[in-house]
């Protein structure tokens, strides 16, 4: 009985939400495994899910420090830089949904096309197949093999289609088109090589929800994304809650650094070596005198000092 149960829930998954178990070229299982760290919420397909709230947060963490305590943790390989943008002010922070594009071949191409179409329901050409996957709070995250010429794998009209499902912008390792009409989408944003006017060609997708690499990085499916005007980073999701509180942390202790140091209470060295109980007691005080930098119990702030190499 388990196991018909089971089947018919499979069969009315694959009825009703196709796209979630087509959703990526390897399995579930394996893509659990590869992210075992998380522990948290998953969508269907296995990509962990970072909650929304944390987003919210990680939008006003400063790159350097989240890459600093990436750094410290021994992920040296999550930043990448040398971008092109539609807007330097808009950041683009949210889970990653990685599409892999490969060189065309005939023969493959056509495979993976006719499966899309005639099993996979999927429309259109491959580059808008990960836009049918987003959800509020995605990244698009491709590696476009760093294609220029015909290699864009947005123009306006998918621009348009991937804020509306995903609220989000784009990390593209490739080209995009059409930019003095992207620019017109406000709050869009988009980190890509280089701006071209042809269309895309002689490109297929090959991995959906798979790792990919941007860059130097290895990049995972439900990675936290932060790209401002500095670059991209990386976060691993087991990693985003711990790089959130610690940035938002030194953001804290640096506003409250320079005031003490400002007023003479404490010296610079003071401030930057392991703090003694009154100076905890000074901070938390100040914070509660500046509630639009959070609040910190001294449990939570005793935890943050405690593994302090910054």
């Amino acid at each position: 009985m388990k196991f018909k149960t089971s089947g018919l829930l499979m069969l009315l998954a694959i009825i009703c939400f196709p796209s979630l178990l087509f959703a990526q070229t390897i399995p579930k299982d394996e893509l659990i495994f590869l992210t075992s760290a998380w522990k948290g919420e998953r969508f269907a397909d296995g990509r962990p899910k970072i909650a929304d709230d944390l987003l919210e947060r990680a939008k006003k963490v400063g790159i350097a420090d989240a890459w600093t305590v990436l750094k410290n943790e021994g992920y040296t390989n999550q930043y990448e830089g040398n971008w092109k943008t539609v807007n330097d002010e808009v950041p683009v922070v949210g889970r990653a949904v990685t599409a892999m594009f490969m060189p065309s071949r005939p023969d493959v191409e056509k495979n993976i096309k006719e499966r899309g179409t005639t099993k996979q329901g999927r429309k259109g050409a491959t580059n808008s197949w990960p836009i049918d996957v987003l959800t509020k709070g995605d990244v698009y995250v491709a590696d476009g093999f760093g294609k220029i010429g015909g290699g864009t794998l947005m123009g306006a009209t998918l621009a348009n289609s991937i804020f509306t499902k995903s609220g989000n912008g784009v990390v593209f390792n490739a080209s995009a088109r059409d930019l003095e009409e992207i620019q017109t989408i406000k709050g869009f944003n988009a980190f890509v090589r280089d701006w071209h006017p042809s269309f895309l060609e002689e490109s297929v997708l090959m991995g959906l929800n798979t790792p990919i690499r941007i860059g130097m990085v290895m990049v995972m499916p439900g990675d936290l994304v932060i790209a401002k005007r500095e670059g991209v980073l990386f976060i691993p999701a087991h990693l985003a809650d711990q790089v959130i509180s610690t940035a938002e942390f030194v953001t804290r202790k640096d506003k409250f650094g320079f005031e003490m140091v400002k007023t003479g209470r404490y010296t610079a060295g003071q401030i930057d070596s392991q703090w003694n109980d009154q100076l905890k007691n000074d901070f938390l005080k100040w914070l509660g005198s500046h509630p639009e930098m959070g609040t910190m119990t001294k449990a939570e702030l005793d935890k943050v000092m405690s593994k302090r190499t910054w």
